[in-house]
């Protein structure tokens, strides 16, 4: 793309330039120190053509829109359509969180994202022993379908898009939520949404897993099958990142060990019989955003760049959507402090821009007391009303993919690609994704990252404002959001009630079935659906699969 003479006169005035700032630095020898980002890389004081001499146009950066996507997944992308601003949500009983989500819609929020307590996460009942003091804590408690048409009473399902962040039970949450439409009279085929659905990450960084690694992809692969013909609207799963950038990986590793995960589960839908094209347009991933600003948008480029090819060249993908990587953003929970809260809008203001010049599709903002607590309706506003100012305010959304051309965007971009690629190349060698989970691979490379992370914050070599420097006395936080301990006696009660009033002769019924098709080849789908309806709670629909399946039992990691 550079004429080499003209390449060789940049290298010269660089090399006079590097000479010029050293004198400077002499002056002030504070700031001569390795500038690093914030995954810990180097970041050299100026970067020229001579970082990307090999950057070709066509191959690297194309039209938005268009393949390899490194600038958009749509045309126009925020010119015809912003982003869904999509606010996480969900605390104690099905009626706090149905306020909650009627709330966010009044304010302004075009899509709705649902947090479940950690029982529902693990395929509990609130009634049981493990759910002890956890129930509606981190989210919503959702033992039955009763519930779940309490949390979406009066919200119109063929008006909003949903999302839920559930994983290992994923299907029985989407069996819910599909009779819920049908009640409303709204058809399955309507239904706009996503369940993340990611069961790799969970072992590798989260840990709300339930069953062992191969039902686990057969389960997912199901929901695959079923959406495609019933559910086409639906996208079956959220490859998460954001989780492994929260367990302490590098924005590198957070994109090659996403997009590892993501060829398992295209490789598991191929081996149970699927078309890449009919089930690859429906996939969609989910990233973390962090306070280095450049990296981040470099890292959102890379990531839709690499999986493009990926798609492309390893599964031969016809279809451009099955090419074009679609992705929710969340602010970096990790990143946020409990010293000096208000803080926090700044850093989820900064992660905002990245996401949005990164071009998510969709984006959640932490508020700003989340390190603390639950957030306020007060903070959840301020959250919101973020986005809204960078999507009406900023400017930023009236071009498509500014910071291309850019010579260190590129070069970060570049760098991204190749370390994240080098991951993936790693990962197949070791036997795919899920071999080398259970080998503690990738356990341990994000556990290395996080260790080098902490050292730089407790050196002070990282600054983290408020908590590591330029500290203040502080009060104790006032007005935190707290979960009534009455909510877990109140599901319990709920559960009673609910099983003195159904069918329990068709509930047993029911559950035999899907026996059966867990034990047999069925897609299990249909049989969870038939239970759910009528009203076999969460726990009695896992345990029969926990019977046939068994357990996942982690490995230690040394």
């Amino acid at each position: 793309m550079f004429d080499k003479d003209k390449l060789s006169n940049i290298e010269s005035s660089l090399i006079e330039y590097e000479k010029e700032t050293e004198k400077l630095l002499e002056k002030r020898p504070e700031r001569k120190k390795v500038f690093k980002s914030g995954s810990g890389e180097p970041v050299k004081t100026l970067y020229t053509p001579l970082d990307i001499e090999e950057f070709d146009y066509s191959d690297s950066l194309g039209m938005p829109g268009s393949y390899p996507y490194t600038r958009g997944v749509q045309h126009n992308m925020y010119r015809g359509k912003l982003w869904t601003m999509r606010m996480y949500a969900g605390f104690a009983t099905a009626e706090e969180s149905n306020k909650r989500y009627k709330y966010l819609v009044e304010q302004g929020s075009s899509g709705l994202s649902v947090a479940f307590d950690l029982p529902t996460q693990i395929g509990y009942d609130s009634d049981h022993a493990l759910a002890e003091g956890e129930v509606g804590k981190v989210g919503v408690a959702i033992d039955s379908l009763k519930d779940m048409e309490t949390l979406f009473d009066g919200i119109p399902l063929d008006k909003v898009s949903t999302s839920m962040t559930i994983n290992a039970p994923a299907g029985v949450l989407l069996a819910m939520y599909i009779a819920v439409a049908e009640k409303q009279g709204v058809a399955a085929n309507q239904l706009r949404g996503t369940i993340q659905n990611d069961i790799l990450k969970e072992y590798i960084a989260r840990g709300t897993y339930i069953f062992p690694t191969e039902p686990s992809m057969r389960l997912i692969t199901d929901i695959f099958e079923y959406c495609s013909k019933d559910v086409p609207k639906w996208n079956t799963i959220s490859i998460s990142g954001y989780h492994i950038r929260e367990a302490g990986s590098t924005a590198a590793q957070e994109v090659g060990f996403t997009l590892a995960d993501g060829i398992a589960y295209v490789e598991a839908a191929i081996k149970a019989g699927l078309d890449i094209d009919d089930f690859a347009p429906r996939l969609s991933f989910f990233f973390n955003a962090h306070n280095d600003l450049l990296e981040e948008v470099a890292k959102f480029r890379a990531a839709r760049r690499l999986w493009a090819r990926i798609m492309k060249d390893r599964f031969h993908a016809k279809d451009q959507k099955s090419m074009a990587l679609k992705f929710h953003t969340q602010t970096g929970g990790s990143t946020l402090t409990a010293q000096q809260p208000d803080n926090n809008i700044i850093r989820v203001t900064i992660q905002t821009l990245a996401a949005v010049l990164g071009g998510t599709q969709s984006l959640h903002t932490n508020s700003r007391d989340e390190a603390l607590a639950l957030p306020t309706e007060d903070s959840v506003r301020i959250a919101l009303r973020t986005q809204q100012i960078v999507a009406h305010e900023s400017g930023i959304v009236n071009t498509v993919d500014p910071f291309a051309g850019s010579y260190f965007i590129e070069a970060e971009t570049d760098r991204i690609e190749n370390e994240a690629m080098a991951y993936i190349t790693k990962i197949d060698e070791l036997g795919g994704a899920a071999k080398a989970i259970d080998d503690g691979y990738i356990q341990h490379e994000i556990m290395d990252a996080a260790y080098k992370y902490q050292k730089e914050i407790e050196s002070k070599d990282r600054i983290v404002v408020g908590m590591n420097q330029f500290q203040v006395e502080e009060e104790s936080p006032k007005g935190l959001l707290r979960v009534d301990l009455s909510v877990g006696e109140k599901q319990k009660e709920r559960l009673v009630e609910l099983k003195k009033n159904r069918d329990n002769e068709s509930v047993q019924n029911k559950l035999d079935n899907l026996r059966n098709a867990c034990e047999g080849d069925a897609n299990v789908m249909p049989f969870i659906l038939e239970a759910v309806k009528v009203y076999a709670t969460l726990g009695e629909i896992t345990q029969v699969m926990r019977d046939v399946f068994g357990e996942y039992q982690q490995s230690v990691i040394i």
